[in-house]
């Protein structure tokens, strides 16, 4: 048995100081995010101070209301931009995370949900219960939505992995190639289901380009329910991702059960995935810009990783939802926006990996 000496004085200086500095880093991310959450609340056509929000928000933990606030201040901020902003917080957030571990499993900055076409079978599953809806099918939205979203996503999972094969089992390579042809045959599919859905096509082509209008507790309360716990999930595998990076026969040796934590991991987020999706529609980009541009800030170790992505992508789909909403002279879907910023990123990152294989 290999009897391993004591850490040094100097050793444990450095860990506590690594561990004070991820606090102080998660902290400011998270006091960010908190201050965006407050500034987006006050911004709209009915300007509305922080103080007032504040005030509004401790009257419904059983604090007094100020009668200097207006009447309809209260209806506005919790009625109808919190659960909007808590929803853009939460998909962001939840996208974010599932981006990160896609990353860090294929060991490819260009792998995200979106890339690997388990957004677009999410998307096809939730725009068959949109069908089905229109139909009459006399099923609880909130339910059938998301649930047949889950199941477009699994699928889309299986099915890129199928198409894969075990001759190059999990390469990054051939998996993003897979998810984009498999993404083809589903785009397919949803035009179809437009086509089918006749007049009541404009319902799923609003839903498709992705938007936070209209969300309310209802679309919080799911996300709390899926985002938060799959997150937290898929951080607790944070050790295993990092040792899951060196190659399977590593991972192997050091005690983790690689094929069946890869695959309860790729379940796990795309659970999340489809959560997002069915409350927002299809909104590309988030989970590719957020992983890569907390990994080029503070390294690959996952335990840092998830929980800066999961804040990073918080702050990045509030903010462009904050902009599309106060800013632009007309609101357009946020996918779109989110399409247009995430598109020359895209480009960016793939341009850049050329060249140091060139190199």
């Amino acid at each position: 048995m290999t009897v391993h000496p004591p850490p040094t004085a100097g050793q444990n200086l450095s860990n506590v100081s690594r561990r004070t500095g991820i606090f102080w880093v998660l902290a400011g991310l998270a006091a960010l995010l908190v201050l965006s959450v407050i500034v987006s609340a006050g911004l709209g056509f009915i300007s509305i101070s922080p103080a007032e929000i504040m005030r509004i928000v401790a009257s419904r933990f059983g604090a007094p209301l100020p009668d200097s606030i207006d009447a309809s201040h209260p209806f506005v901020i919790m009625e109808v931009r919190l659960p909007r902003i808590l929803t853009a917080v939460l998909v962001g957030g939840g996208l974010a995370v599932a981006g990160c571990v896609f990353q860090s499993l294929l060991q490819n900055p260009l792998a995200d949900p979106y890339t690997l076409g388990i957004s677009s079978g999410a998307a096809f599953g939730a725009s068959t219960a949109i069908l089905l809806l229109i139909g009459g099918v006399s099923l609880p939205a909130p339910l059938i939505i998301p649930g047949f979203a889950f199941a477009g996503a699994v699928l889309t999972l299986i099915a890129v992995f199928s198409l894969v094969g075990p001759a190059s089992r999990f390469s990054s390579n051939s998996l993003i190639l897979s998810g984009i042809i498999v993404s083809a045959i589903l785009s397919a599919g949803i035009s179809l289901i437009k086509f089918l859905a006749d007049e009541q096509v404009n319902a799923i082509i609003f839903w498709l380009m992705g938007s936070f209008i209209g969300k309310d507790w209802v679309d919080v309360l799911l996300l709390i329910l899926l985002v938060i716990p799959c997150s937290t999930v898929l951080l607790l595998f944070a050790r295993e991702l990092d040792i899951m990076t060196f190659g399977d026969r590593v991972s192997d040796a050091l005690g983790v059960e690689t094929e069946r934590t890869r695959k309860l991991i790729l379940i796990i987020a795309s659970l999340s995935t489809s959560a997002c999706v069915a409350v927002s529609g299809i909104i590309g980009f988030v989970g590719l810009i957020s992983p890569h541009f907390v990994r080029m800030m503070l390294g690959p170790s996952n335990r840092l990783l998830i929980p800066c992505s999961f804040l990073c992508g918080c702050i990045l789909l509030l903010s462009a939802d904050t902009v599309t909403r106060v800013f632009l002279p007309t609101e357009i879907p946020i996918g779109v926006l989110t399409a247009l910023i995430g598109g020359p990123v895209f480009c960016y990152i793939f341009r850049k990996n050329q060249l140091q294989k060139w190199r």
